[in-house]
């Protein structure tokens, strides 16, 4: 305890001081300063230990400068120093970072570049520059600070992806698991089976995989090469970032099974209502050419990654095909087996002799343990929920602790903008909260705990212009940053108020790193006539009228007697905020209307459900050319605005791909407006009021066995 005191001390008082001189994210545990700097020069050389150089290269290469046998910059490993621990010393007489291993060390080079003037970032450091003198001593709280990354529902190059590992390492995560399979693509290189990644590693038009959440009328995609990947490794670990594959099985196979059909089960599968597109997605468990396919592929993932864990999935597995093949049915009597759970465990086990013939160890999602079922060396990745990390932590697992209502930056970070909402709605705030106590791990639990991971699935993504990392950036920064300090610094006592500020200072290195971050939204305010708005980050603030499509700079309170009319941003080089406005603005009305359409509604999601705008419908099927769906009000609608749309709240799948919006006003006669766009089009500001919209479908197929009707999303007539 007393130990554990001190420990705090020491954080809250090494903030304090950083707060007076520098900005450290995430937060070292010590920081003195010293009475003097170093200037570094052109004639400044860095040397190293043997252990060390290739982080000696690294920093090299920032700073512009060389390296030598005896230098001013001298990188060094002591093996007394713990895991990843490092020492910073900072002097006149030159700088000397040492650490307990090649990871210690590397943490000093970061945390050296954050000292250093933020052009070190943009590869525009002028020399000579002046490093502040001080002394910091530092340690992570958890060994595994990981980021899971999905390049299967949104294709990145490779390029990119380095990129972003380099926005990773800036911060001091040492993981990044890669989901290279999953239903929508396979995106890594099999020399065995070429045919995975060459044909797989696509999907739309000419591709046995049909087209999701995005770019529906191409062929789209990519994969990584074996030497692709030998180079991502390579890359990373100079980083001090260990690439974990995830290879998931059996379920989120739709694409493995796209290109290998026989994996499936031998069922009597009716694809009627997806207009003969097999939609399914896990692979028998009891085929034994499926094991010869498996240990092929995981053979050759095992050769390329350096990593001691493989991720093989095991999550969210539609067992019905199982409970429906004779052949799984007939094994499970022959082996004395009850329920399809433990077939799934003899297939985990079997994928986990696979791993350990190749020198592997598995890891596993949370929700592929079922008590005692796994080997007790797996790695379990806990993504439920809290309780769900708990479970697998009591069971004695090693766990990585993902909740998706802390960790999942594909979430919404506030009602009104782009993200998932299926975890929970969060910003920065609830991620830098996060502690292990405060969420109900007892302290015997808490031991399991191996580290913490974030993530980032990539469905949204397709749809918002992946050829940019504006949407990556802008849902993971800064929550990432909140998340590095949390696993970094562990405590479960933090200054939130601190921690922003430190954030807000940090704006300059995120310009200087090409990050598209995610600013707080403006406060705004009414009062007395007047509407102000204003932002405690330096950033520049903007609005707009409604009905206008003019940007205009904020400079002062406005005078109004209607504040709903006006909606702000803020901007501050890439960086950008939601959309702020009076609560007014946002409001949404529900007038009475029914659904029509050229199909039937499902008896579970009727039309009514989306009547009552609760939740959305569902078709029996999908939709072909010229099938329609209609909202006829009972009284002709004045709005704003009107967005119709098919397919899931948020997420544009189970969509018509293709259709034509037409709009009546008198309920007889329609008129084209439009074209629809991911499944979605928005009417502004319609001449009359609105009786009745018909979408026509102008496509064949969505992948699905049927379509997602939601109601219509209504915004009144500002006075």
């Amino acid at each position: 305890m007393k130990r554990l005191v001190l420990f705090l001390f020491t954080v809250c008082a090494t903030c304090v001081a950083m707060a007076q001189s520098v900005t450290l994210l995430p937060a070292p545990r010590s920081y003195a300063s010293a009475d003097k700097g170093f200037t570094i020069n052109y004639k400044t050389k860095i040397s190293c230990d043997k252990g060390a150089i290739p982080a000696g290269e690294y920093l090299a290469s920032k700073l512009g400068i060389g390296t030598a046998m005896d230098g001013d910059i001298h990188l060094a490993i002591d093996s007394r120093l713990g895991s990843e621990e490092y020492q910073l010393s900072i002097f006149s007489e030159g700088i000397t970072i040492v650490g307990g291993d090649y990871g210690g060390v590397f943490n000093g080079v970061t945390t050296l570049l954050q000292l250093l003037p933020v052009e070190v970032y943009s590869s525009n450091l002028v020399l000579p520059c002046t490093v502040k003198g001080c002394v910091i001593n530092d340690a992570p709280r958890y060994n595994h600070r990981g980021f899971m990354l999905d390049v299967c529902r949104t294709w990145m190059s490779k390029g990119d992806l380095m990129s972003f590992i380099d926005l990773l390492a800036y911060h001091k995560i040492n993981s990044l698991r890669l989901h290279l399979t999953d239903d929508e693509a396979w995106r890594i290189e099999i020399k065995s089976h070429p045919e995975l990644a060459k044909v797989g590693g696509y999907r739309g038009v000419g591709s046995p995989v049909w087209a999701r959440y995005g770019k529906w009328n191409k062929k789209w995609g990519g994969y990584y090469t074996q030497d692709d990947i030998r180079d991502i490794v390579a890359y990373a670990a100079q980083r001090n970032i260990e690439i974990i594959p995830e290879i998931d099985l059996p379920d989120h196979s739709h694409c493995l099974a796209r290109v290998h059909p026989e994996v499936l089960c031998d069922t009597d599968h009716n694809s009627s209502a997806a207009l003969g597109y097999d939609t399914r997605s896990v692979v028998c468990a009891t085929n034994e050419a499926n094991y010869t396919l498996i240990e092929d592929i995981l053979g050759e993932v095992c050769a390329l990654f350096p990593s001691t864990y493989i991720h093989v999935g095991g999550d969210e597995v539609d067992m019905s095909e199982w409970k429906r093949c004779p052949d799984c049915s007939a094994f499970m009597r022959r082996t004395n087996m009850y329920t399809t759970e433990e077939l799934r465990d003899y297939f985990m086990l079997r994928l986990s002799e696979i791993l350990e013939k190749n020198g592997k160890l598995m890891a596993v999602w949370g929700d592929a343990v079922s008590g005692d079922n796994l080997p007790k060396t797996t790695h379990v990745y806990g993504w439920e929920s809290v309780d769900s990390c708990r479970e697998v932590a009591a069971a004695g697992y090693p766990t990585i602790v993902m909740p998706g209502d802390y960790f999942y930056f594909d979430m919404k970070q506030s009602e009104h903008e782009a993200g998932h909402d299926w975890a929970a709605i969060f910003d920065v705030q609830k991620v830098y909260n996060f502690s292990p106590s405060a969420v109900g791990f007892t302290e015997s639990e808490a031991k399991s705990i191996i580290g913490l991971e974030a993530s980032f699935f990539s469905e949204l993504y397709a749809s918002h212009n992946p050829e940019s990392p504006a949407y990556l950036h802008y849902m993971t920064f800064p929550r990432l940053l909140a998340f590095a300090e949390v696993a970094w610094i562990g405590v479960d006592v933090r200054n939130w108020n601190s921690f922003h500020k430190r954030v807000c200072r940090y704006y300059d290195k995120l310009d200087a790193m090409g990050v598209y971050y995610r600013l707080d939204a403006p406060k705004i305010e009414y009062a007395d006539g007047r509407l102000s708005a204003s932002v405690s980050d330096g950033s520049t603030l903007f609005y707009r009228q409604e009905g206008s499509s003019k940007v205009m700079r904020y400079m002062a309170p406005i005078a109004t007697e209607s504040p709903s009319r006006y909606r702000f941003i803020s901007r501050r080089g890439r960086a950008i905020s939601p959309t702020a406005a009076v609560d007014e603005y946002f409001e949404t009305i529900t007038p009475r209307f029914d659904i029509t359409s050229s199909m039937k509604d499902s008896w579970n999601f009727p039309f009514d459900k989306a009547e009552n705008y609760g939740r959305i419908a569902r078709t029996t099927r999908a939709a072909d050319v010229d099938d329609w769906v209609m909202f006829s009000f009972e009284t002709a609608v004045s709005c704003r605005k009107m967005k119709v749309a098919t397919g899931n709240f948020q997420l544009p799948r189970y969509i018509f791909e293709a259709g034509d919006v037409y709009v009546s006003y008198d309920g007889e006669e329609f008129v084209k407006v439009g074209v629809l766009e991911n499944g979605a089009y928005v009417i502004e500001n319609p001449s009359q009021p609105i009786k009745a919209v018909r979408i026509v479908c102008t496509s064949r197929g969505n992948g699905a066995a049927w379509v997602s009707i939601q109601p219509p999303t209504i915004y009144p007539v500002i006075e």
